[in-house]
């Protein structure tokens, strides 16, 4: 229940129509709250997609308040991150409409062992978040700042392949599984005498394969052939993105792709995966980088105990397993780099186990160093490259390990 200076607040400060969407794949709930209404809530439920339909519902909000209270107001919007992404967003912003997408995991619910939980509970509390994010109250949620269209398109080749490889992957285990079970152990699908071999396979016991068998794995290979065919086309695309980039500048300086991939051991993937699933953003401190991908501490502490709790895993899920592979990698090519002697001077603590939580720490200072990198110029200590940096000028400045 909104409180009497919830409603002075709504009429005095604000002066604007709220609004949360819930949506779903079949329907649209439009939970509103308008001023002159008191603390009545209404609820409108609308064809999922129907845009015409809820531009005309929000005419209509409009309208009943301009008779209530005399006055025009306009209309704020509030909807979570998710399955529809930023498309209703976009049209909104396009109508001149204040609109809000909320990341729904940063929103306090109740921890009771059972909660309700309706489209209608969901829409109020939408609603309540709106309000007090108005209102200025710190740290009551966490919106998420839309990519623009170009932006979201660019990470789509990255993506892609994630998911190409992962498939890649299933097929070659199953492949593999199949003739595990007929005492076979020596075939590697991804090899180009992939069909040869096959033909000259035996069973543990001597037998050639069963018929049956044979036709199942020859069709995995057909499946398993195009996914390779389709690897192949994505990567040339993310290559032909690249060279592009190495021949661009941004402000009298290379591009950052071509930045990144001139440190010794980042490839062209690493390169695009970073850029496009995180160093694209603006960010205003290392702190905000760390918690983008999720590499940052929770502490828990009552009174006098307090431990760490790890990572909070709340950011990019695919940065941030990005940068624990590349943190790896670091480890083998960049070895005198000032990050690499503070990850190996780690293990003198004596812990069991060091290496995981200290490759962690690592993954989240080699990504502060990286940012600062590609957004200021500043050269990791001790770091190789592939060829002279060229940065417009800049001077290289040696990054601290600590300051990471």
């Amino acid at each position: 229940m909104l409180l009497d200076h919830d409603r002075t607040a709504i009429r005095t400060h604000f002066g604007a129509i709220f609004v949360a969407l819930e949506l779903s794949r079949s329907k649209w709930l439009v939970t509103s709250l308008s001023p002159g209404s008191g603390e009545k809530m209404s609820r409108r439920s609308l064809e999922a997609g129907d845009m015409a339909g809820l531009m005309c519902l929000f005419a209509d909000l409009k309208r009943k308040a301009a008779i209530r209270t005399g006055r025009t107001y306009p209309i704020i919007v509030i909807q979570e991150a998710g399955l529809d992404g930023f498309w209703i967003h976009r049209v909104l912003q396009e109508q001149g409409i204040e609109s809000h997408v909320v990341d729904a995991a940063s929103i306090a619910v109740p921890r009771r062992k059972r909660r309700a939980k309706t489209d209608k509970i969901d829409g109020e509390k939408l609603l309540q978040v709106l309000l007090a994010y108005k209102r200025g109250e710190p740290r009551v949620c966490s919106m998420v700042v839309a990519p623009s269209p170009e932006q979201e398109d660019a990470r789509r080749l990255y993506r892609e392949r994630e998911v190409l490889i992962a498939e890649r992957i299933a097929h070659v285990n199953r492949i593999k599984g199949l003739l595990f079970s007929q005492g076979i152990g020596d075939y590697e699908p991804l090899r180009r005498n992939r069909r040869v071999r096959l033909e000259e396979l035996r069973t543990g016991d001597g037998r050639v394969l069963p018929e049956h068998l044979k036709a199942q794995i020859s069709r995995a290979l057909d499946r398993l052939e195009l996914l390779l065919a389709h690897i192949k086309a994505v990567e040339a695309e993310r290559d032909a993105l690249l060279a592009a980039a190495r021949q661009a500048r941004r402000d009298d300086r290379p591009h950052p792709v071509a930045l990144l991939i001139e440190l010794k051991g980042v490839g062209p993937d690493f390169a695009n995966g970073l850029w496009s699933e995180g160093l694209y953003r603006h960010f205003d401190n290392r702190r905000q980088v760390g918690a983008y991908a999720g590499l940052a501490g929770t502490p828990w502490q009552s009174g006098s105990i307090a431990r760490e709790q790890g990572i909070s895993k709340a950011g990019n899920p695919r940065l941030r397993t990005l940068m624990i592979q590349l943190a790896w990698l670091w480890l083998r090519h960049q070895p005198q780099s000032a990050l690499a002697r503070w990850f190996h001077a780690q293990g003198l603590r004596g812990r069991k186990t060091w290496r995981k939580t200290a490759i962690v720490a690592l993954a989240r200072k080699l990504l502060v160093a990286l940012w600062k990198y590609v957004t200021h110029g500043v050269v990791i200590e001790g770091a190789v490259m592939k060829s002279p940096v060229k940065n417009g000028g800049a001077s290289k400045r040696a990054l601290v390990a600590a300051a990471a």
